[in-house]
C-alpha cells in the first residue's frame, strides 16, 4: 500500500518576529503534517502561536527558519508573484472580520481571488453563483458586503475561499464576531464544505465548543504543539 503524502508539512519550522529590542519566539521547531479531506481544530491560550501557525500554513507569514511543504513542493524556494500564484491557486481563506470589500458587491468580492490569479471573468461569475447558491446566500450578489448581517458575510467569505478550487481552507477565528447561532450555521456549512467537496479545512478557535467541530484537534502552547488527537 503506498504511504499516504501529506498536502501540507512543516519540517522544524520556527518564526520569530523581532522589534523594538525585544524578540517573540511564536512558532518553536514545529513538525507537523496535514492530509487531504482532514477537518482541524487548532486550539490554545491567547498568544500562544495558533494564528501564527495557520498564516505559515497559508504563506501569509513566512518561517525564520524550518521547512513548508504544500502538495511536496518546498515554498522556501519560491519568492514574490510565484508565492502568490501558489497561494492563490491553493489555498482559500476565511477571516474572524471577513475582509470583504464594501464598494464592492457580494459577487465582485466572490469572484475577486480568481481574477486576481488571471481566470475569465465570465467563468468566475457563473461559478461564484453556484457558490453563493450553495452557502445559501445567492439572492444577495447583488448586494455590497456592508449591508449584510455578520453571518450573511461569512457565507460570503466562505464562496470566496472557494472560488479557486483549494486545496484546503484556512479559518482564523471563523466564528469569533458572531452570535452562537450563526456561529452554529458558520461551522455546520464549513463542515459540510469539507464533507461534500473533500477540501481539508484547519481553523483556529479559542471557543471549546467551536473547537469540538474539528476531527482532529491541535493545541498549541507558548508556540509548540502539545497535543495532537485525532477523533475516533
Amino acid at each position: 500500500m503506498a504511504k499516504r503524502k501529506p498536502i501540507i508539512e512543516f519540517q522544524h519550522v520556527t518564526k520569530i518576529y523581532s522589534g523594538y529590542d525585544s524578540k517573540v519566539i511564536a512558532l518553536n521547531d514545529v513538525s507537523l503534517r496535514i492530509f487531504s479531506g482532514e477537518f482541524i481544530a487548532i486550539t490554545g491560550p491567547s498568544g500562544s502561536g495558533k494564528s501564527t501557525l495557520l498564516h505559515c500554513m497559508g504563506l501569509l507569514d513566512r518561517p525564520t527558519s524550518g521547512k513548508i511543504f504544500i502538495e511536496g513542493k518546498d515554498t522556501s524556494e519560491i519568492t514574490g508573484k510565484d508565492v502568490a500564484l501558489l497561494r492563490g491557486k491553493k489555498i482559500g481563506f476565511v477571516f474572524q472580520s471577513y475582509n470583504l470589500i464594501p464598494r464592492l458587491s457580494v459577487i465582485e468580492n466572490v469572484i475577486l481571488p480568481g481574477l486576481i490569479i488571471g481566470r475569465k471573468r465570465k467563468e468566475l461569475e457563473k461559478k461564484a453563483m453556484d457558490l453563493l447558491k450553495e452557502v445559501g446566500i445567492a439572492h444577495r450578489a447583488e448586494h455590497r458586503g456592508v449591508h449584510l448581517s455578520g453571518g450573511e458575510q461569512q457565507r460570503v467569505a466562505i464562496a470566496r475561499a472557494l472560488i479557486n478550487d483549494p486545496i484546503i481552507i484556512l479559518a482564523d477565528e471563523p466564528t469569533g464576531a458572531l452570535d452562537t447561532d450563526s456561529s452554529k450555521d458558520i461551522m455546520d456549512l464549513l463542515k459540510e464544505t469539507n464533507r461534500n467537496r473533500g477540501v481539508t479545512v484547519v481553523f483556529v478557535s479559542h471557543d471549546p465548543d467551536i473547537a469540538r467541530y474539528g476531527r482532529r484537534r491541535i493545541e498549541v502552547v507558548d508556540g509548540k504543539i502539545v497535543s495532537d488527537r485525532r477523533r475516533r
